[in-house]
């Protein structure tokens, strides 16, 4: 059979690619050594890649076929990048291919509410000009709102925020229409209820939970691949693997400043063009931060994130 498919990579199981087209027919395909891709120095398929494909008999009750090409990726999530064997080139492993959005999953409690991490993707978010989706899950457990004060200083940036509780429901209609006809990667830490809340988003127990550990206050790791899930109202959302360090691979000392917005209206009144925004006289960045026009928190995190990529 030499005719030719198109469809969109919903599940990667090992060495195996769930493919699904246009008119819901889901394939079970596989690279080959001719597979052509056109994305360079990374892996070669990724969940929410668009591929053609050319499907085969088969003697299983699904699909089968053997993808042929792999199309540009629009935007890609970057898990990590690994130095290739007896190569100096670096390889990108990306998790997921041509997003719309990225959402960030946090909680209130059981994990606690984790602003450093919430600067760190909004970083990612910035350098990759993904929109980031702020999801507060577990409002439940906050009888008197005091998430509202850990947020007061992502919603003056302008971020887009939910809060959620997959316990009572409370939210989550409002977050299945900010998710409406886009293709949304869910991330975050273990524990804080994504695959909950992606099961009430798709109607159906699609994922496995757990509990919150009671011995260490973490999260417990459920999910160990991504995939994608069609959403009832339209749209898809995309389950990832826990991120414990999100790779800020493209992320240096030198640009790092450029990521947090807030900085950017003081940035040309600085005495130095290249202003760290650290010890140098003359910076506006300090001062702004010294008259409270700049958030204190986000200053420090900025400092710590910095440092971080001194290793």
């Amino acid at each position: 059979m030499n005719e030719t498919l198109s469809g969109v990579v919903t599940r990667v199981t090992g060495a195996s690619y769930i493919v699904e087209t246009g008119d819901g027919l889901k394939v079970r395909c596989r690279t080959v050594p001719s597979t052509v891709s056109e994305n360079e120095g990374a892996n070669l398929v990724a969940v929410g890649d668009r591929v053609e494909f050319r499907p085969k008999a088969s003697e299983t009750d699904m699909a089968e076929g053997v993808i042929v090409r792999v199309e540009e990726r629009r935007t890609s999530l970057v898990r990590r990048r690994e130095v290739r064997r007896n190569r100096s080139k670096e390889k990108e492993q990306v998790i997921v291919a041509n997003i719309d959005q990225l959402v960030l999953i946090t909680s209130f409690d059981d994990p606690p509410f984790n602003s450093r991490l919430v600067d760190r993707y909004l970083v990612f978010a910035e350098s990759e000009k993904l929109p980031l989706l702020i999801v507060v899950n577990k409002i439940d457990l906050d009888e008197e709102g005091m998430v509202e004060d850990d947020l007061e200083v992502y919603r003056e940036l302008g971020c887009n925020i939910c809060l959620v509780s997959a316990e009572d429901g409370r939210g989550i209609e409002e977050l299945r229409e900010l998710l409406r006809d886009r293709m949304s990667a869910f991330s975050g830490h273990s524990g804080v209820g994504k695959s909950t809340i992606i099961n009430l988003l798709v109607g159906r127990e699609e994922l496995r939970t757990a509990e919150t550990s009671n011995k260490t206050g973490k999260g417990v790791h459920t999910t160990t691949s991504s995939a994608m899930f069609p959403l009832p109202g339209g749209g898809y959302v995309i389950d990832t693997p826990g991120i414990r360090e999100f790779n800020l691979s493209g992320i240096t000392r030198e640009n790092l400043r450029f990521y947090y917005t807030e900085f950017l209206r003081y940035m040309p009144e600085c005495a130095f063009s290249s202003c760290s925004h650290t010890v140098e006289p003359g910076c506006a960045v300090i001062s702004a931060v010294e008259s409270e026009t700049i958030d204190a928190g986000r200053y420090e995190s900025y400092l710590a994130l910095l440092d971080s990529l001194d290793e």
